[in-house]
């Protein structure tokens, strides 16, 4: 390809700011990343900022590249055939290639009254929202055994508060059973109250109703329970997966265009999506530069290579765990926990906005991420038959 080429990154979160940046490495690329806040939002630290205890945004400044240009804006609508983005202000861009990187976002609960009362916090206005709500509140009730729920029932305990967290499931579902006892300790000593195996049937202004017949009173409902992704793809005509998300090869090339490339929670590459993770993010994100970068060269993309060194949990201010993991995202027995789990996992949150920081600064230089070289034998053996258009 010849002259200059336009790349539109729809979505600022981990994915799209690392996407975005490591496009900035051929000078004949403009890249445009299409986000609807001027900020970039830190989600992992979402749960702190709805407890007041931190915040959870960061200038764009300090984690993109300054040839990026940052359009404040709302993407409504992806026409393949004509290469144009429709934005909810009005105005519409062309580009030659696009990133999708949409992010996910809270799900519908699906349960009577959830709704109106329960209070998610999967976006920077869902957590602006319910911290003066729980500020006045003593009592909690978290929905949702996940990192998330966890994290939340902490940081509202430490704080003095009486928290009641009710899980589908098993608590913290993930973790290896060693590390699961951990946790639980933990929130034992925090006061927080863990229901395992309950369903929430439905939520009114001040309880939570269970699958058992009981109803908590609660002040404050946060529902912490399942992630969903932006209909953006399904409403402009692209295949998706059952959850919404962008249905792509392995080389993050969409089914239908090869103009069109996905990266973080809204790509599932070959029909198997890897864990909804900033820690896939960063990763997924480069590399879905790196495919578009290879198409402009006129060279063959590379397959993505994605793979896990654990999950961390905050236990509030002062406590954490960090469980280890093999590549293929499968916990074992091994896990960091207590204050040094705490500074282990605060390293990791500082690291990954500096990640951001380093490829807007060294675009192209970061290639450390792990490798799981199971995936290759997954996508053989058990993957429906999802291929590359360019292919």
């Amino acid at each position: 390809m010849s002259g200059n080429t336009d790349v539109i990154v729809i979505g600022g979160g981990y994915a799209g700011v690392m996407a975005a940046n490591r496009l900035t490495q051929r000078g004949d690329v403009t890249v445009t990343l299409v986000n609807s806040r001027p900020e970039f939002v830190d989600r992992i630290r979402l749960h702190q900022l709805a407890g007041g205890t931190g915040p959870a945004v960061v200038d764009y400044r300090k984690v993109l590249a300054p040839g990026v240009r940052l359009v404040v804006d709302t993407a409504t609508r992806i026409d393949a055939a004509t290469r144009r983005v429709t934005l909810a202000g009005g105005d519409t861009l062309g580009y030659d290639y696009l990133v999708y990187a949409v992010g996910s976002g809270s799900a519908d609960p699906g349960v009577p009254g959830a709704a109106e009362f329960a209070h998610p916090i999967a976006s920077l206005e869902e957590a602006e929202r319910v911290r003066p709500l729980l500020d006045a509140a003593s009592t909690v009730t978290v929905v949702g055994g996940g990192p998330t729920g966890i994290e939340t029932a902490a940081e509202l305990a430490g704080q003095g508060r009486a928290v009641t967290l009710v899980c589908g499931g098993e608590l913290g579902p993930y973790l290896h059973p060693k590390g699961r006892r951990s946790v639980a300790r933990r929130l034992e000593k925090l006061g927080v109250t863990v229901l395992e195996g309950l369903a929430v049937t439905a939520v009114t202004r001040d309880a939570v109703e269970l699958s058992d017949g009981r109803a908590l009173l609660s002040g404050v409902t946060i529902w912490t329970a399942g992630f969903g992704v932006p209909d953006l793809a399904a409403r402009s005509g692209l295949t998706t997966d059952a959850l919404g998300r962008l249905l792509t090869g392995e080389t993050l090339t969409s089914v239908d265009d090869e103009r069109i490339v996905a990266a973080g929670d809204s790509a599932a590459p070959s029909g198997l999506p890897v864990r909804m993770s900033c820690q896939a993010a960063v990763q997924v994100g480069p590399q879905a530069a790196r495919t578009v970068l290879a198409r402009i060269a006129g060279e063959e993309p590379a397959p993505v290579d994605v793979g896990f060194a654990g999950m961390c949990i905050s236990l509030g201010r002062r406590h954490g765990i960090f469980q280890f993991s093999t590549k293929d995202d499968t916990a074992k027995s091994n896990f960091i926990c207590g204050w040094f789990g705490a500074l282990v996992k605060e390293v990791i949150c500082r690291s990954i906005v500096w990640q951001l920081g380093y490829e807007a600064r060294h675009p192209g230089k970061r290639q450390w991420w792990a490798k799981d070289e199971k995936r290759r034998e997954l996508v053989r053996n058990h993957a429906p038959a999802v291929t590359d258009q360019a292919a």
